[in-house]
């Protein structure tokens, strides 16, 4: 039970990697906040926690809104009196266009969902993990962090360097209260995050590598990994095991990146 006695939030925690997230934490034992836009999509979670013995809690709230992150917060910490581990999960992919077709307000959707709602949760949370420590795990992507093959997602890669560059600033300023903070960038991995895509045109300056296979993109893995692969390195950075880690990226990608990159 590595996270006995401890309270976690997770933000977009009803579906893929953050609802992996949520439950494996749970089986751990945190009592979990449950974050999200649609409590139709938090319920099932929920339950689910519960039917095991954990305990829950579905939060509605919208990250790229300041007031409802702070009244989020403050129901978690209201309910169960404390906040250890912050998993600042949500996102989206937004309009994938190219520079010339990509709206305004398109580009300022995509960063205020996955830049600015990051911001939101962890400024709202840190007053109440400086009590006693704890840690932040931001959820970027190999996209503009170690990967700019996908012409097209400029808003979206952009909002993701911002996100690493976001948690080390962070690392340094919350190490001396105890707060430890990291960044995962994710590959492909089997979610439905693609349902919140639209790509516009970006076959038109798209520069795509070749394959010899569709296999041979994954070196590890042969294939894209599941939300629960990734919410096992979520759990390891909120647990105590990973105590002496902050500031730090980590590629949740089976080697993708490394190919790609090149």
């Amino acid at each position: 039970m590595q996270l006995e006695g401890k309270v976690a939030l997770v933000t977009g925690g009803g579906e893929g990697i953050g609802r992996a997230s949520a439950i494996l934490m749970a089986k751990e034992g945190a009592k979990v906040a449950v974050l999200g836009r649609h409590r139709e999509n938090l319920d099932p979670v929920v339950e689910e926690i519960e039917k095991g013995g954990g305990q829950a809690l579905a939060v509605v709230a919208d990250i790229s809104k300041a007031d409802d992150m702070r009244r989020a917060v403050e129901e978690v910490v209201g309910k169960w009196g404390r906040l250890d581990v912050v998993f600042a999960n949500a996102g989206v992919n937004g309009v994938w266009a190219p520079i010339e077709e990509l709206e305004p307000e398109e580009w300022e959707q995509t960063i205020a969902i996955n830049l600015t709602g990051t911001f939101f949760t962890v400024k709202y949370a840190v007053p109440h993990l400086k009590k006693q420590g704890g840690s932040v795990i931001v959820n970027s992507s190999i996209n503009g962090t170690r990967i700019f093959k996908n012409t097209g997602a400029s808003a979206y890669a952009s909002s993701k360097a911002g996100q690493v560059a976001f948690t080390k600033m962070l690392a340094l300023e919350l190490g001396p209260h105890g707060v430890r903070i990291n960044v995962i960038c994710p590959g492909a991995i089997e979610t439905s995050i693609d349902d919140n895509t639209e790509q516009r045109h970006v076959d038109r300056v798209k520069v795509e590598p070749e394959y010899p296979s569709e296999e041979s993109k994954y070196p590890l893995t042969r294939g894209p990994g599941s939300a629960e692969q990734v919410a096992r390195v979520v759990l390891f950075l909120a647990s105590d095991a990973a105590s002496h880690l902050t500031g730090t990226e980590m590629w949740v990608d089976g080697g993708e990146s490394l190919l790609c990159s090149t």
